[in-house]
């Protein structure tokens, strides 16, 4: 934040994906009401925002749906630039098997993956899960893997001082030998997990995207992700992936099974999907215009 009190003379670039407003996309979403002190500590959370916005020369922000969320009269600064995939190391495999430390899925007919920083509500992991208990009933030979941490990164917890994974499994008591948890994974491990993937789900509320959605698709998974605003932007139903209601774990699982029946039925959007980051999120071509902002970051890049 005091970077140009130190370096009074330098050209500050900011990084800028959200904007908090208690009346926005994601507080209101599925008829959530906030305290007043919610609203009042949601609205602090921009101070700093506020801050880097009013002194800087340019604010990047990685996409457009997320610019929108910014007030109109503070978009003047802001220059639409994603972070970029490394579309090289993220690449289909086809026919890989999952083979993982203390898991070995090379034998399953059909996988369906689900990987996130925290597993919490704002990535729709209450839902998936749900959805999970039911896809596994339905297709004897589908295994679900989820990999990520036991923690919540945006949202609270549940109450009584538990995880969501533990409210969740508590609830639902799902099958161990068939929903698998394999924790957080190095890169080469979850990008194996991605190549090997039957179906790949990628649940948010209207909210920041996640990278791992770009490198899921990157990868040529098969994906259902939730029909939120931010997902949007990326994915065209029926073209590049499939969409669902994040809040209905029924039309999750529909979705799911769905995809699965169809997987051949359903190939060309892999490839429609590995073409999209290729032609938009491609870190070889994003990151020169990031370089280029770097070396002048007084002179306004082309938007978008």
């Amino acid at each position: 934040l005091f970077l140009p009190e130190v370096f009074p003379q330098a050209r500050a670039l900011r990084y800028l994906e959200w904007f908090y407003d208690p009346d926005g996309a994601d507080a209101g979403f599925g008829g959530q009401t906030l305290s007043t002190e919610a609203r009042a500590q949601m609205r602090a959370r921009n101070l700093p925002i506020l801050m880097d916005l009013e002194r800087c020369h340019l604010g990047i922000c990685p996409t457009r749906w997320q610019a929108s969320q910014f007030p109109p009269e503070l978009r003047a600064k802001l220059t639409i630039l994603h972070d970029g995939v490394d579309t090289e190391f993220f690449r289909p495999d086809p026919g890989s098997p999952l083979v993982l430390p203390g898991l070995d899925l090379s034998g399953a007919a059909e996988i369906v993956t689900y990987a996130t920083r925290g597993m919490e509500p704002y990535r729709g992991f209450p839902q998936f899960m749900e959805a999970a208990v039911e896809v596994t009933r339905a297709r004897p030979g589908c295994h679900v893997v989820v990999a990520g941490e036991d923690r919540a990164c945006y949202g609270p917890p549940p109450a009584k001082g538990k995880t969501w994974k533990q409210a969740v499994l508590e609830k639902l008591k799902p099958d161990p030998a068939r929903i698998h948890f394999t924790g957080p994974l190095p890169y080469g491990h979850y990008r194996r997990l991605l190549q090997a993937s039957t179906v790949h789900v990628y649940l948010t509320r209207p909210f920041v995207l996640s990278w791992s959605f770009l490198e899921a698709l990157s990868c040529g998974c098969l994906t259902v992700a939730s029909d939120t605003g931010p997902v949007r932007e990326v994915l065209r139903h029926g073209v590049n992936g499939l969409l669902t209601d994040l809040t209905r774990p029924a039309a999750i699982a529909a979705r799911i099974v769905e995809a699965l029946e169809g997987r051949e039925k359903y190939a060309g959007l892999r490839t429609k999907a590995r073409e999209t980051v290729l032609r938009h999120y491609d870190l070889k071509k994003l990151l020169p215009r990031h370089l280029a902002l770097l070396r002048e970051p007084g002179k306004r890049a082309k938007r978008g």
